[in-house]
């Protein structure tokens, strides 16, 4: 059985390799394929000559392991849905063309959009296929379109916006992963709805969400207790005020708020209890398992079938079938299990972050935990459970930190505090939250339920808050890189195993991890000393940083609110590792490395200068004559921010274009930088 187990982790661990092969190194498609089915057929052939022998050659496994990584290559490709003749970026479609499609899922809104994921049907009265993203823009008398809602608009197709920044998220790599290259943006009366009409299992659930939304509402639940209910119990974050969200990413408590394995775990506990009469009839046995495994995977359509929620529903649904046969589990082999098959299925769910912070914690909390726990082992069952609790949570904590500060630079120092007391009433929450829905449905749901219910998740939302206003206890912009991510898990795995098995090789592997770590830490820093000037993209705003070594100095001209939540340097100075941030107001000139860049602003200044700028950055709009500017002043380039008005900028463009002098426009081109 061990055996097995190991075998099934690494044929696993083959196909994670050939996916991460397809997603990086991009192999011709139909060379995978040849490769993948000329592997397979020499396996096969090499296991009809070796039968009985198969466990003695380590050839029949090095082929095997083989095959596997050019399945996930294969798988990958597969899924590329840009390679098929009707997909939209292989289509001529210039100009505005006719575009009919299904809305697919409903994105979080920004201030200005609604946000769809559409799966295109026509494009110009044409068969077409692939994903976009749509912004209509948001109108409060217009109602939001339902999942499977098919739509007809006239529009041209856009690219998604790339970073304009260094170290600035990258959206339009994100939706990729998701198989969108394009979007457009529509007005509301744009738009004719030829159907709404749920067809899919997800527009059911969607038209199902909807429903009991409606009825909560109904109910007296406010906006605030419902976006909460609506996280916690149908997977759905998009409502959840952006304040109260923060709060629960601040206290390390977010992870409550995204379905996953705590919240599958507790209903498959639930649905036991429900279902546990079905053991006393005849073959109760067999039917209790699969009613639980249906009602799990129709949470989890409800849910939306993200990462997180796939993974947990997939796990759970092993587990409950080995628990019914009576079987032992090892809970290894039921992850490698899940995610083979999740991944043969969505190989892009291994890029996600909620895909691997989920399985990262669980693995993290299976093997740490025990270890942890093993400290002390408190006699009484008082101590014993918030024991079992804090240790659950610091293991997982010490999993998911690696790879939480790689993706957001930030640690709460309080996590522990907030976990003890949230989760031991996570399933009371959850529970009560199933009975209101379907009192709610049925409809008969006591305004006593409703007052009760709304003071739990009141009281838990203040809980969050009170913790996240500790700000001292959350540290905040740390830089953390790829190679020390690795390095970081490989102390991990090492220490964990000199705990196991107390070999001086694991010590030594210990070792070598934590200076590799700290060799890293050594190379950035160095490749990092050197000076830039860097003209950001801010719109309607400037913002000018001179870096010299680990300190950068800001000039800008930001308003006080815009300054204390602005992420333009914030992100640089986290992946540039910034010691030190001073800011200034706006300079009109600066010096750097014998070049000089002149700042023309909105009241037009440039006349009677003492010597040649090398840039001038027109920025705020100014009203001046860049043909009189370039000849005055002869610079090397002209560069634009984003606090210009777009039509000063088309006609700067222009000029620079008959001029032939290089123009660059932060908001086309990105920050333009100086080194």
């Amino acid at each position: 059985m061990k055996l097995l187990n190991f075998i099934i982790i690494k044929l696993t661990v083959c196909l994670i390799i050939g996916i991460c092969i397809a997603h990086y190194f991009k192999p011709n498609f139909s060379v995978a394929i040849y490769l993948s089915l000329g592997l397979m057929a020499l396996l096969f052939i090499y296991y009809l000559r070796l039968k009985q022998h198969i466990s003695r050659s380590p050839y029949f496994a090095l082929l095997a392991y083989c095959c596997m990584i050019s399945l996930g290559i294969t798988t990958y490709n597969t899924q590329d849905e840009k390679r098929l003749p009707k997909h939209y970026t292989n289509l001529n479609l210039k100009g505005n063309p006719d575009l009919r499609f299904k809305i697919k899922e409903r994105l979080k809104p920004d201030l200005y959009n609604d946000k769809y994921i559409v799966s295109l049907i026509s494009a110009n009265e044409s068969e077409a296929s692939g994903k976009l993203l749509i912004n209509v823009k948001r109108d409060s008398s217009f109602s939001k379109l339902p999942v499977d809602a098919i739509i007809y608009t006239k529009s041209n197709l856009r690219d998604i916006q790339k970073p304009l920044n260094p170290h600035q998220f990258d959206y339009s790599k994100y939706l990729e992963l998701r198989q969108v290259y394009n979007q457009i943006y529509i007005q509301p009366s744009e738009i004719l709805i030829l159907s709404k009409e749920p067809t899919t299992i997800y527009g059911y659930a969607d038209l199902f969400r909807t429903s009991i939304n409606e009825k909560l509402t109904n109910a007296g639940f406010k906006d605030d207790v419902l976006s909460i209910i609506n996280a916690l119990l149908l997977g759905q974050r998009q409502t959840i005020d952006k304040s109260i969200y923060n709060n629960y990413v601040n206290s390390g408590t977010i992870h409550i708020l995204a379905v996953s394995g705590l919240h599958v775990g507790i209903l498959l506990l639930i649905l036991n209890f429900v279902f546990s009469p079905l053991l006393l009839i005849k073959n109760g046995r067999i039917f209790r398992p699969l009613i639980i495994i249906t009602f799990l995977w129709i949470f989890a359509v409800i849910a939306g079938l993200s990462p997180s929620v796939t993974r947990a529903v997939t796990m759970f649904s092993i587990i409950s079938i080995a628990m019914h046969l009576k079987r032992p589990t090892n809970i290894y082999n039921t992850l490698a299990i899940s995610a083979f098959f999740i991944l043969l299925f969505k190989p892009t769910f291994l890029f996600e972050v909620g895909f691997q912070m989920s399985y990262i914690a669980v693995l993290a909390i299976v093997s740490i935990q025990p270890i942890l726990y093993r400290l002390w082992q408190p006699r009484y069952w008082i101590l014993d459970k918030p024991w079992q609790i804090f240790t659950v949570t610091l293991a997982a904590q010490a999993g998911v930190l690696p790879i939480s500060l790689f993706y957001f630079h930030q640690f709460p120092g309080l996590f522990f505090i907030s976990n003890l007391v949230v989760i031991p009433f996570l399933g009371l929450i959850l529970g009560l939250g199933l009975l209101v829905i379907v009192m709610a449905l049925v409809g008969f749901l006591p305004k006593t339920v409703v007052a009760i219910y709304s003071l739990i998740i009141d009281s838990l939302n203040g809980f969050i808050a009170w913790i996240a206003q500790f700000e001292e206890f959350l540290f905040r912009d740390i830089s953390f890189t790829s190679i020390q991510v690795v390095c970081a898990y490989a102390i991990i795995i090492c220490v964990v195993q000199v705990y196991k098995f107390k070999t001086f090789r694991w010590v030594a592997l210990s070792l070598i991890g934590i200076i590799c770590l700290q060799v890293t830490y050594v190379y950035y820093s160095a490749n990092n000393q050197n000076d830039v000037l860097i003209v950001f993209n801010k719109s309607r705003f400037s913002i000018i940083g001179l870096k010299q070594n680990n300190n950068i100095k800001v000039y800008h001209n930001l308003n006080a609110s815009k300054q204390a939540i602005d992420n333009t340097i914030k992100n640089y100075k986290v992946g540039e590792m910034i010691d030190s941030i001073a800011t200034y107001n706006l300079l009109d000139i600066y010096q750097f490395k014998n070049k000089t860049l002149l700042v023309i602003d909105s009241l037009g200044v440039y006349k009677n200068l003492s010597f040649q700028p090398d840039y001038v950055l027109l920025s705020s709009s100014p009203r001046v004559n860049l043909n009189r500017v370039i000849d005055s002043l002869k610079p090397q380039q002209i560069i634009a921010d984003a606090s210009n008005y777009k039509s000063y900028v088309a006609r700067w463009k222009k000029t620079c274009r008959d001029k032939k002098i290089p123009f660059h426009y932060t908001n086309e081109k990105g920050a333009f930088i100086i080194k």
